[in-house]
């Protein structure tokens, strides 16, 4: 092992600038309090510190401003993994290189007609075709349209163990998903796709969403977490950035 809610409208996108130079594409569930992303987990509590009627008296008049304090886990709504979160010897997220998380290259695999109810694993063969050295790979399963309803927990599309070492051959540096989790959480405590992702320094991506919106190839994607220490897990702000638009 090497160590170095309602799912939002179809596509967000910023006002490209003069000329259609870019766009963006926002591939992230919003957090909110009492979001549920992984059956069993707990769920966020947002509370005030200091709310804005409170703070009139400490400011001048006219200002005003809201302190909050929000309680998670680590793994709420569209997060990465660092390898600490599989690994006590792993970088965690400070650890983390930002050129392995910004601007990458996006490889985005159209994978909804690909896989079944009796047949959820991902598999190298599904994977082979294309080349991925240096890119973040993501899986468009679909699977996000059921995300903060109880279905999304059962019967979730994931990334076999062959896969998951098919793309740390090939080069990724990222992969991500639009499901539950990158390993099947249904046929017991083994986590081949973690264990072999994260061992390999390929960080992961979980309950994406929108991956629908983006070509096959020609996006840049990027989800770069805070700099915490001693912690594998986080939320991130997961985005594509488009140079032309999409046909």
């Amino acid at each position: 092992m090497s160590h170095t809610s309602a799912q939002r409208a179809p596509e967000q996108a910023d006002d490209a600038p003069e000329g259609g130079a870019r766009r963006v594409v926002d591939l992230s569930h919003p957090i909110r309090a009492g979001l549920v992303t992984y059956p069993g987990l707990p769920a966020p509590v947002i509370t005030p510190h200091l709310t804005r009627a409170d703070s009139r008296a400490r400011y001048a008049p006219g200002t005003e401003f809201a302190m909050d304090v929000i309680t998670m886990i680590g793994n709420t709504g569209t997060y990465l993994d660092s390898p600490f979160h599989r690994y006590a010897d792993g970088p965690d997220l400070a650890g983390l290189d930002l050129a392995t998380l910004v601007g990458l290259p996006a490889e985005v695999f159209p994978l909804v007609d690909a896989w079944a109810p009796e047949r959820r694993g991902i598999t190298a063969v599904m994977l082979a075709d294309r080349e991925v050295r240096g890119a973040a790979v993501l899986l468009h399963t679909g699977w996000d349209r059921l995300f903060g309803t109880p279905e999304y927990g059962v019967g979730a599309p994931f990334l076999t163990g062959d896969a998951a070492q098919l793309l740390i051959d090939r080069g990724a540096v990222l992969v991500g998903i639009d499901s539950l989790n990158i390993d099947d959480t249904e046929s017991g405590g083994e986590r081949p796709a973690h264990s072999l992702l994260l061992g390999a320094d390929v960080h992961v991506v979980e309950h994406l969403t929108n991956l629908g919106a983006l070509p096959s190839s020609g996006a840049r994607f990027t989800a770069a977490p805070p700099a915490v220490e001693g912690f594998g897990t986080f939320p991130v702000r997961a985005f594509a950035e488009l140079d032309r638009p999409v046909a």
